[in-house]
């Protein structure tokens, strides 16, 4: 086996500034309870032992401290309420109280609501949390608001509200991107130069298809996550643009805006056929993910992984502008033999 010569920081560097790193770097993404599976399996004692004995490649997230207006924990700062819902091996928050869902005009909003402000953040703390973890990437900043606005109207009215009540969803999400804007740049003036990467996301599609049309896409986003992307680009950061499903009508769109890695590459839905994906875009942005956890990883078997891995790599990453990963958080029902048969085999094949 050769032996390593680049930190993680390093190796993704080399990979987003298209040369060639000593081999693929490998990102992970798991629920809580994955990877305690994953760490008792393994014998480690914390998710960092882990990641040295898988060589995963890990991302270190940043963020401010909220000191704001006090919140308990069934409630976040915007207001919206949540319960925690049990499933088969482990357990998940659910959006169960929308506070503007009973609002009808931007005036009455304005007059009953208080938007949360960057104010509400310390952001001092920062410096302090990537000391020691300078050979890794470093993760701050970006966006994600109609996320937050299907909480705070409730899922179907927030995407009705695109249709009936335009003016009320486009104010709405003009606040809350402004609200990301002041957080990323607060958190860019905390540690200049230091952040490798800002997630900027919307979850645009189904399985099938767009949740949303193209002409909504373009009119109503990509503007507004471009004054991100930008942002972004002025303080040295890379774009992690995550969006599931079947998205691949609106690529050029957000290739054009400036993202620069599409996570997660979820090739079983339509249209997103990795060997197409690979000779229409692999030239104008980086993967990233393309490892299948909602059959492959969950129900497939080892040698599944592994072939899934060799594949990704062959074709994903043929000529670089690839990591390995998977399509998004690693759930409980996956075995611990799936995951580490992913990792080893990303790390046997994947050298340059």
């Amino acid at each position: 086996m050769p032996t390593e010569s680049m930190t993680p920081k390093e190796r993704w560097l080399a990979v987003l500034q298209r040369k060639t790193p000593d081999r693929t770097p490998m990102d992970y993404w798991g629920t809580e309870e994955a990877m305690d599976k994953l760490m008792q399996h393994l014998g480690c004692a914390d998710e960092w032992e882990v990641f040295h004995k898988l060589h995963i490649d890990r991302v270190v997230s940043v963020g401010p401290e909220y000191v704001g207006p006090p919140v308990d924990d069934a409630h976040d700062m915007f207001g919206c309420g949540f319960r925690k819902v049990a499933y088969d091996g482990g357990v998940y928050k659910e959006c169960v109280f929308h506070p503007l869902a009973a609002y009808e005009t931007i005036e009455e909003l304005e007059a009953a609501y208080t938007w949360p402000s960057a104010d509400w953040f310390d952001f001092s703390v920062i410096p302090d949390q990537i000391v020691g973890k300078e050979e890794y990437p470093i993760r701050g900043g970006g966006s994600e608001p109609f996320l937050i606005y299907a909480n705070l109207r409730g899922l179907e009215q927030a995407y009705m509200d695109l249709l009936i009540h335009t003016e009320f969803a486009l104010y709405c999400l003009d606040k809350l991107f402004d609200l990301a804007y002041e957080m990323s740049l607060r958190i860019y003036e905390q540690i200049p130069g230091k952040v490798t990467l800002s997630y900027i996301a919307e979850d645009f599609g189904s399985q099938q298809s767009l949740l949303f049309s193209p002409q909504t896409i373009r009119e109503v986003f990509v503007p507004r996550m471009k004054r991100m992307i930008d942002l972004a680009h002025s303080a040295g950061a890379y774009v992690f643009h995550h969006s599931d499903g079947a998205i691949r009508p609106i690529l050029p769109d957000m290739i054009a805006a400036g993202i620069d890695i599409l996570n997660p590459i979820q090739w079983r839905c339509r249209g997103m056929d990795r060997a197409e994906l690979k000779r229409d875009f692999g030239a104008q942005v980086i993967f990233h993910g393309g490892m299948d956890n909602q059959h492959t990883l969950a129900f497939g078997s080892v040698d599944d992984v592994r072939e899934e891995v060799a594949y990704n790599l062959e074709v994903l990453g043929a000529g670089g502008g690839y990591i390995l990963a998977p399509c998004h958080n690693i759930q409980a029902i996956s075995p611990p033999e799936n995951i580490v048969a992913m990792y080893e085999t990303g790390y046997a094949l994947g050298w340059r």
